[in-house]
């Protein structure tokens, strides 16, 4: 007699599958039916996961690495379906080739097949019907979520100050004066550091009962549902991978009530806009700028930054001293490093000539919205037409709902009119504004990190080439 192990999945975005103990019932009656021994020990259960990919469940990759072994301790997979075994084809072949090699077969007991070339044919088609369930499946969700953004209703659990009551979000009165303080004090001035040790030294938990840390912080000034908006990725990406700028993003005019209010939230995005500009990655305004050039100069050969070295007056390529790739010294004197940043700027002035870094061009956030939602809106109105033309909708109703799309098309299209043009540089205005820059930084009253603020607010970056002795400055506009 062979000897059996059992595969059972259980996924959340399938309503119709038997559950695991349907599952177990079914199989041991299709082991017993054909003479196959399932020992306890063989039965492997992932519940609550998805058959996308197999990297995520445990008791699948467990199940493969016993199959693997010499001596392997089983001969056949017991599925209730192809599809609990995997939902992606290409892995599927992967694996199953994997447990050919051990002598190991996958057998579905709902879906006989035939051990011929034939019944490898229907068998390849059950895979590929079962993963384009998946895409489709996928599509069908993003739809529906895009769908409930554009009428403002909620996505997903309330964020901090809010609770969820019957599908719609309404303020959590003891929460809510804490977001607004947390808004008040950042466009007063405080940076996210103050402000995180101000909402902790006062006692606020975030909902695990956590202390708050600069992510519930940055977040929550992110986050345009405390102006009354929802925000939601059309391309089904969580907004957890916190990229408040992702392209991807649509915001709409919520069902809820604000916490604070649209000049509030706009002014402390500005300063967030301001701040992701003047400050590169890993970078922070909070941090005490030893040096007026820290953080912005760049080694020309690997892009790193160029840091202090100990607590001497010059410095390095991060990336050389830490031996992380970069083969080139770019060692360069503080003291020399000020001396011909002020004179480049100087220059740059005198020839109205500024090298504007255009990665730091922003496109409007507005616009793009707007652009979204009337696609989204005139593919609606080709639906309402093939509604009526087959007979769902009544003529009326066509009249109607059409009524209510062409209202929404032209006010989105009054939206994008009303987006303010682009500002033209004007080099003399631009050279006004960096002389001011220049007398702040040579003045000997000012500190270091005021100068290393007054230089962000006119420079992206300053790159330093030790083989022309040269350095190279980028404006940003």
């Amino acid at each position: 007699m062979k000897i059996a192990a059992a595969y059972i999945r259980v996924s959340t975005d399938d309503q119709l599958e038997y559950s695991p103990d349907s599952q177990i019932k079914l199989i041991r009656e299709y082991a017993k039916r054909n003479a196959l021994i399932l020992p306890e020990e063989f039965i492997f259960i992932d519940e609550g996961i998805s058959g996308k990919t197999a990297h995520k469940r445990p008791e699948f990759n467990r199940m493969i690495g016993i199959a693997k072994q010499s001596e392997n301790s089983f001969d056949v997979i017991l599925v209730w379906k192809f599809s609990r075994f995997a939902r992606n084809q290409e892995e599927s072949i992967v694996y199953k080739k994997m447990l050919k090699k051990s002598n190991v077969d996958v057998v579905s007991i709902s879906e006989p097949i035939a051990d011929d070339h034939f019944g490898s044919l229907i068998e390849r088609i059950i895979e590929w019907m079962d993963e384009y369930y998946v895409i489709r499946l996928s599509d069908e969700v993003k739809r529906g979520m895009t769908e409930k953004a554009s009428r403002g209703e909620p996505l997903c659990h309330p964020a901090y100050g809010y609770n969820l009551v019957d599908k719609r979000y309404y303020i959590n009165e003891d929460e809510a004066p804490v977001v607004r303080e947390i808004f008040d004090r950042f466009i007063n001035g405080q940076n996210i550091s103050q402000i995180t040790r101000h909402i902790q030294n006062i006692g606020v938990r975030t909902r695990r009962g956590n202390q708050p840390d600069r992510r519930f912080i940055e977040y929550i000034l992110h986050n345009p549902v405390y102006c009354g908006k929802i925000r939601w990725c059309t391309d089904g990406k969580s907004a957890s991978k916190r990229d408040y700028y992702d392209p991807n993003f649509i915001i709409t005019d919520g069902l809820h009530k604000p916490i604070v209010t649209q000049e509030t939230f706009d002014k402390a995005d500005e300063l967030l806009r301001d701040n992701r500009k003047k400050y590169r990655k890993y970078q922070r305004p909070d941090q005490e700028a030893k040096f007026m050039l820290k953080g912005l100069l760049k080694c020309s050969n690997c892009g790193g930054t160029l840091t202090q070295i100990s607590k001497g007056n010059s410095v390095q390529c991060h990336n050389y001293s830490a031996l992380r790739g970069c083969t080139e010294s770019h060692s360069l004197s503080i003291t020399k490093a000020n001396a011909k940043t002020i004179e480049a700027l100087k220059h740059a002035c005198k020839e109205l000539s500024f090298n504007i870094d255009i990665q730091d061009t922003q496109p409007s956030d507005s616009s793009k919205n707007a652009e979204i939602l009337l696609k989204k809106e005139r593919q609606k109105l080709s639906k309402i037409k093939e509604a009526y033309q087959s007979g769902v909708d009544t003529l009326e109703e066509y009249r109607e709902n059409k009524a209510k799309i062409n209202e929404t098309i032209a006010n989105l299209e009054k939206e994008l009119t009303k987006e303010k043009p682009a500002k033209k540089f004007d080099p003399e205005e631009y050279a006004e504004k960096v002389l001011n820059v220049i007398k702040l930084i040579e003045s000997p009253d000012v500190t270091e990190k005021e100068k290393n603020e007054a230089l962000r607010s006119v420079l992206t970056k300053i790159v330093y080439n030790k083989s022309k002795q040269n350095l190279e400055l980028f404006f940003y506009f």
